[in-house]
């Protein structure tokens, strides 16, 4: 496996500067461009290059430290993967992906870090297929965080990128959620679950079975802090940092817990204006209302990462306003500048050295991921 690996560029030699795909998701440029207003006026000294159809950007001509990107095509919510990889090769999301490339003449990327509301199954193909995956990294994992009830979140990896995965790749995303936890929330040895069945390292299937060994076999050196399985419930109790999983199971869970949230909320609306007396009490309890929406509003959880490739790219919500946008804008940022290429690589050289039976087990790298378009 080579060492080599790109590195992040140097903060302080140039602006950290990130590429948006402003024509992605349901909305385009109507969230797009005031979440992208929103985090220039909060993060003065960020340069973005904003990326779609001139004459839908047109507003944002003029704007400081903004550079429009001219691209001709928009790959749509239900574009088929080939249309976004083979016909639509100047879409919004390739060329704004295309921004982490460094040239031909080698000169550096002209951004650190990618958004986009797109087609997911798209944005991970198409990312793969421009960027590559590091060595040691056989497939991408999608990668987000859900609120726990101590008050912080769980970093849930993989939401849907891998179907089918081998114990391998569970000890890939688990190195990668690290590097990912450590630096973004500033935790060095951030603690993970594997989630199965059960706690006990007697069930789950063999794959689970498989996995959990290589688990503890990084643990004892010095290469994961891992806690052992966890269930689901463990994820919103805040038992570990990260939970890893297999994207099928990934998937339903976030897809489960968002359906949940908007249960909950559905009910106590309908309770609270049942009658002239509830709408009273709502009222008087408006403030503890207020302060639950907020700790369940997914908005604030917004922007998942594409992790393993040789380059940082964040996907937003399909749905998301322009308060969601800014969010996932906001991850995209605390990972250029916390250097989390650098972080991945080296956890994963360190492990793979450390684990040679883990690297003798894997794929080929760069193997073809059963991609959903309904993930994250």
């Amino acid at each position: 496996m080579s060492d080599t690996h790109p590195s992040s560029p140097s903060l302080s030699a140039a602006p950290l500067r990130l590429a948006v795909d402003c024509m992605g998701g349901d909305h385009g440029p109507a969230v797009t461009l005031p979440a992208c207003r929103a985090f220039l006026a909060a993060h003065p000294s960020v340069e973005l290059l904003l990326v779609g159809r001139p004459e839908a950007l047109a507003a944002a001509a003029g704007w400081p430290r903004c550079h429009i990107v001219a691209a001709s095509e928009v790959v749509t919510m239900d574009d088929p993967i080939e249309v976004a990889l083979r016909r639509k090769k100047d879409s919004s999301m390739r060329v704004a992906i295309n921004q982490l490339k460094a040239g031909k003449d080698g000169s550096p990327a002209q951004a650190q870090a990618c958004v986009s509301a797109g087609n997911t199954g798209a944005l991970m193909a198409v990312a793969k297929y421009l960027l590559k995956t590091l060595d040691g990294i056989d497939r991408p994992a999608i990668a987000t965080v859900m609120p726990n009830q101590l008050g912080g979140f769980t970093t849930v990896l993989d939401l849907g990128a891998n179907v089918d995965c081998g114990p391998e790749h569970l000890l890939q995303f688990a190195v990668m959620g690290s590097a990912l936890v450590s630096a973004v929330d500033g935790k060095d040895e951030p603690s993970v679950g594997l989630l199965n069945i059960g706690e006990e390292m007697i069930k789950g299937n063999e794959t689970i079975k498989r996995a959990g060994e290589l688990l503890r076999e990084a643990a004892a050196h010095d290469q994961l802090n891992f806690h052992g399985n966890v269930e689901g419930n463990d994820i919103f109790k805040g038992t570990t940092d990260i939970v890893v999983c297999d994207g099928f199971v990934g998937n339903v869970a976030l897809k489960t817990a968002e359906g949940l949230a908007s249960m909950i909320s559905s009910f106590i609306k309908t309770e609270f204006t049942r009658t002239w007396w509830t709408k009273l009490i709502a009222l008087l309890a408006m403030p503890v209302l207020q302060r639950f929406k907020h700790r369940v509003d997914h908005r604030r959880f917004n922007g998942a990462a594409l992790l393993g490739l040789r380059g940082l790219v964040f996907k937003s919500h399909g749905s998301a306003d322009a308060f969601a946008f800014e969010q996932a804008l906001n991850r995209a940022y605390d990972a250029a500048r916390n250097r989390l290429l650098d972080r991945v690589h080296d956890r994963i050289v360190a492990t793979l050295q450390a684990l040679p039976s883990a690297n003798e087990e894997g794929g080929d790298v760069g193997d073809t991921a059963a991609t959903t378009a309904h993930a994250a």
